[in-house]
């Protein structure tokens, strides 16, 4: 309720309403869900989230499994990894990972069984980098710099070749090819990576992509590698097998769009029309543009919300939401903003600290606070295995 107070000038601003105080256990936090073959016991989500901990042939380092399995510690939660390279090509900044040789495929192979011995889930998210690709990295490679067009990202002298048909239908049988070894190798499925200015972004967003051809030009042509990149893989391992995350909001690396709402209904139409349910969608909200939260850089459409996309989504399949989340906030998008559609929230840097969040969560246990300065640490287990579990969650498993 909004009230009006006065003071000895006169009458004072209305207050803003207050959202009410929402018990996190007793919400829909934890109401089980079932997500595509998986039936989660809660809706609290570990979400990609690079760390830069794999070593310089973009392969897993082990200490990398007790960090997902450590998150993994309250049975039936989602795990998802880290954006992961679909072809050494798009392995295209140091330490980042691949899930494309042997050995990488190995080391995740590790990652997934230690997720799966906690009796929790596991999807990996899977990308292509394009223009955010470091030049100088890739080019002592031997390998292009590409993108949809030859637009430069800003403060980065390298022009990104346009890619060619040929190049395109090897990105799209690339996602495939890793989905079905993610799939191989055990995972739950894959979450197909068209947000943030990465590469399948860079064909969505009208700011990046000015390609003439059926690529890129109207809504329908930016829209057509993502597309045919989901249908493929859905073809090849299942739709249940198969996420999508989308960030309309976000101008982060410049991927920006025109006409937000037209672009990603039409998606969401044609995603309809065309594939089974998938196991979920992924959304970024306007408070969740790593380019102001994390970068400093600037916010655009705040205030907005996706409630266009979950409108015309209906249920189909659950939403993941992420927004810089707590607990209290969590609770109450899920009791109030949420409560027509089947979602569930990402807790990214306050999962990062602490590794068994959902219990602290059911608890009222609090967190851990996190640490900005050792998010990218490469090949360090500092800032990444070194938060603490809550000492009643140590005494609760003593116990067992």
């Amino acid at each position: 309720m909004t009230t009006t107070t006065t003071t000895s000038n006169g009458p004072a601003p209305p207050t803003k309403p207050t959202k009410p105080i929402i018990d996190p256990a007793s919400s829909r936090l934890f109401k089980p869900l079932q997500v595509g073959k998986m039936q989660l016991a809660h809706r609290i989500v570990f979400p990609p989230l690079t760390r830069n901990r794999n070593d310089e042939a973009h392969t897993p380092l082990p200490f990398m499994a007790k960090y997902y399995a450590d998150r993994a510690s309250t049975p039936g939660t989602l795990v998802i990894s880290e954006a992961t390279a679909v072809s050494h090509l798009e392995e295209g900044q140091d330490n980042t990972p691949g899930f494309v040789s042997e050995r990488q495929a190995a080391a995740w192979k590790s990652i997934i069984d230690a997720v799966h011995a906690k009796e929790s889930y596991y999807f990996q998210q899977i990308w292509g980098m394009g223009r955010a690709s470091y030049p100088e990295f890739l080019a002592k490679k031997g390998f292009k710099y590409r993108s949809s067009s030859a637009i430069p990202m800003d403060d980065v002298e390298a022009i990104p070749q346009e890619m060619t048909e040929e190049e395109i239908l090897e990105i799209i049988q690339s996602f495939v090819d890793t989905a079905r070894r993610v799939i191989a190798a055990g995972g739950d499925g894959v979450e197909i990576h068209c947000a943030h200015g990465y590469l399948l972004d860079q064909f969505l967003s009208d700011a990046v992509n000015k390609r003439t051809d059926r690529w890129g030009g109207s809504t329908e042509n930016r829209a057509r590698l993502v597309l045919q990149v989901v249908k493929a893989v859905v073809d090849a391992v299942g739709a249940d097998r198969v996420a999508l995350r989308l960030s309309p909001y976000a101008a982060f690396q410049q991927a920006e769009k025109g006409d937000i709402h037209g672009q990603y209904l039409y998606i969401i139409e044609q995603l309809k029309a065309t594939v089974p349910p998938l196991a979920y969608l992924s959304l970024v909200e306007a408070t969740g543009d790593p380019g102001a939260l994390i970068f400093g850089g600037k916010t655009v459409n705040q205030g907005k919300t996706l409630d266009f996309i979950l409108e015309a989504w209906d249920n189909r399949s659950p939403v993941i939401v992420a927004g810089g989340y707590r607990p209290e906030t969590a609770a109450w998008a899920l009791e109030e903003h949420y409560k027509k559609w089947d979602v569930l929230v990402a807790f990214g840097r306050h999962f990062l600290a602490n590794p068994d969040l959902v219990f602290r969560i059911r608890h009222g246990i609090e967190l851990n606070r996190y640490n900005r300065a050792t998010f990218y640490l490469a090949e360090s287990e500092v800032g990444y295995n070194d938060y603490p579990f809550s000492e009643e969650y140590l005494a609760v498993h003593a116990e067992a």
